[in-house]
């Protein structure tokens, strides 16, 4: 891998709150592949109040002058997603590699679109479906590759939503509006079915999706405003995948004073179960229990090599080692960070699902 830097530009940046604040910055700053060399925010005072805080050389006031610096050769796209066609756009324009928070569009058309482009002009994509990094995720993943279930026969996977519960911040109001393609479906379950599907190493080849919205309300914490619940807060999804492991997702609104997110996942020769006390997978706070033959169920411990080894605990410790795998991309040309494919992939996986009025749908 080369030694010179990555320069990084991230459209975005609060010096408080977001994201890019406490995933990207911290991340980057363990990466000595990467150099944050701009940053932007549509209130310039903001930019630069930012660049303070974290040391970047370059506060922007637009979007435009980030893109266009000489300084930026990866452009992270950390906005809504309401922006994020027309900034991909501009960034393969100009001929940028382009980082986008996923999801990548509104919908399936929107993400296509941007494929497309970035292809047809050749630009190096990527997409922030960082559960493929968790550690526990990988783990896993490396545990079926090794042959420690023996043949994968089923996966069942329970989540929450965190949001569309009984309450919600106001930062998150605009999530109920369905249009802008950011409800339960779209973000935290495809974040977590991602992970899931990778490590089994295999996409959907039939779908079935049942989507309700039970709570008919919920209430902005900060005002105390009853907002009509406008998006599914219930998801039921099933289906086969392409090497024949039966797959079976619930995610619910809010949180569960139970289980919170838990996979389970049974073979010819073993098990393994991951849970976790929160909803979100890019939070973390896994455990991992497996039994193979005649062993009984106990806890794994999780190799430091994963990333405990080399990155802080916490939401950036994933973002981190997906950066990481970005980097050999970039300069060696290898492929072992999700792209823009990867990404009209899962936006073509959500459509089918909200689509199917639960009948099964081919992928």
């Amino acid at each position: 891998m080369s030694k010179t830097p990555i320069r990084v530009g991230i459209i975005g940046v609060h010096p408080d709150k977001g994201w890019a604040t406490i995933a990207h910055i911290p991340a980057l700053a363990q990466l000595p592949e990467f150099r944050l060399t701009a940053i932007s925010h549509n209130r310039p005072e903001v930019a630069k109040a930012a660049a303070e805080k974290y040391g970047v050389p370059h506060a922007l006031g637009s979007a435009d002058e980030l893109i266009g610096h000489p300084e930026v050769d990866l452009v992270v796209i950390s906005v809504k997603v309401t922006h994020h066609r027309e900034l991909v756009e501009k960034a393969v324009a100009a001929g940028k590699a382009v980082f986008s928070e996923w999801p990548l569009g509104m919908n399936l058309a929107d993400a296509t679109a941007m494929r497309d482009l970035a292809r047809d002009k050749g630009v190096a994509t990527s997409i922030g479906l960082q559960t493929r990094a968790v550690p526990a995720f990988a783990y896993i993943k490396d545990l079926i590759a090794e042959g420690y279930l023996g043949e994968v026969l089923s996966a069942t996977m329970v989540g929450s939503g965190i949001t569309f519960g009984e309450s919600m911040s106001e930062t998150f109001a605009y999530t109920l509006d369905p249009s802008r393609g950011v409800g339960m479906q779209n973000v935290v379950f495809a974040h977590s079915i991602d992970g899931l599907t990778d490590m089994l190493a295999s996409r959907f080849e039939t779908v079935t999706g049942n989507l309700a919205t039970r709570r008919k309300t919920t209430r902005i914490e900060e005002t105390g405003e009853i907002l009509p619940m406008t998006v599914p807060d219930q998801l039921v999804v099933s289906g086969t995948l392409e090497n024949g492991t039966v797959v079976a997702a619930h995610f619910r609104g809010g949180l569960s004073r139970g289980t919170n997110f838990r996979i389970e996942i049974n073979g010819t020769k073993g098990d393994l179960i991951l849970t976790s006390p929160v909803g979100y997978v890019g939070i973390g706070g896994f455990t991992l229990m497996g039994a193979t033959g005649e062993e009984t169920l106990h806890e794994l411990e999780i190799p430091a090599r994963y990333g405990a080894d080399r990155f802080s605990e916490g939401p950036s410790q994933s973002v981190a080692t997906a950066y990481l795998r970005l980097a050999a991309d970039i300069v060696d040309g290898t492929h072992t960070s999700p792209d823009f494919d990867d990404a009209v992939a899962l936006h073509r996986l959500i459509n089918a699902i909200e689509t199917s009025g639960g009948k099964p749908r081919k992928l």
